[in-house]
């Protein structure tokens, strides 16, 4: 089934350092831009993370150090990579708890302004694991009857991700072949921040999800305790994280002087 869509959805993929969204950089980055009349564009680039890549993660990607040596960092290239998936929804495997945040760091670090409030994303893998509790090799064979081939390298997870979610749209007739009701369906915890350390309550107000504080009003901790907010803006917290923080107490601030 062809995935039914209203604007473009850029189908992405990361090949980073490691796993820390606050201190790890991309190596490679695989993005599928698939369009409402179903044509397609892509892009795949190597970026110099400017720190070392750990042996350890090599094995997993095969991106040694020396082959991104003279690759542009991510700060060169971010202006390509923001206007290629501005105005875009944006799709992924596991990329609502690692890829989204993690490009929004990188993108905030080159000081652009990411933010996806007026787009949707779709994580495969939290459909699959909602319907059959898999891996992407193993949802691929499952749903189109492959074998993937350069597993882990970006450009091959990324394909194999559309395709799946297309497959998917074919196997399940509950699912509905909408874009917003797939990242719905698709979301884990709503989260004010990316990387989950700011949630919302049913009244739908910013709580802290983590620490002391876990549960508690965002601005009620703020103002009660002033100096949680810097010690939050000095930690090894993503900058994303520190951003929206930083909006809740401005916001809060605007508030009390009208």
């Amino acid at each position: 089934m062809k995935l039914n869509l209203t604007k473009p959805i850029c189908f992405f993929d990361l090949e980073t350092t490691g796993t820390n969204i606050a201190k790890d950089r991309i190596v490679e980055i695989a993005i599928l831009k698939v369009f409402p009349n179903g044509n397609k564009e892509s892009i795949t680039l190597r970026v110099n993370p400017e720190m070392p890549i750990p042996p350890e993660v090599t094995k997993i990607h095969g991106i040694s150090d020396e082959d991104v040596a003279d690759e542009p960092t991510f700060k060169t290239l971010s202006k390509k990579i923001y206007e290629f998936i501005k105005g875009c929804d944006l799709g992924g495997y596991n990329s609502n708890r690692f890829d989204i945040p993690l490009l929004a760091e990188e993108f905030l670090r080159a000081e652009i302004d990411f933010d996806i409030k007026n787009a949707v994303a779709i994580d495969v893998q939290t459909i699959f694991h909602k319907k059959e509790k898999r891996t992407l090799e193993a949802a691929y064979k499952f749903y189109c009857d492959k074998d993937l081939e350069n597993a882990h390298s970006a450009e091959a997870d990324t394909n194999a991700t559309f395709e799946v979610l297309e497959s998917q749209l074919d196997r399940y007739p509950d699912l509905e072949n909408d874009t917003k009701w797939l990242a719905e369906f698709s979301a884990h915890k709503k989260y004010a921040d990316f990387a989950g350390f700011l949630a919302y309550n049913k009244e739908g107000k910013e709580i802290f999800s983590f620490g002391k504080h876990r549960g508690k009003l965002v601005e009620k901790v703020l103002e009660d305790e002033p100096g949680y907010y810097g010690w939050i803006q000095n930690a090894d917290f993503p900058l994303y994280t520190k951003k929206v923080l930083t909006a809740i107490k401005l916001r809060k601030l605007s508030e009390k002087l009208n």
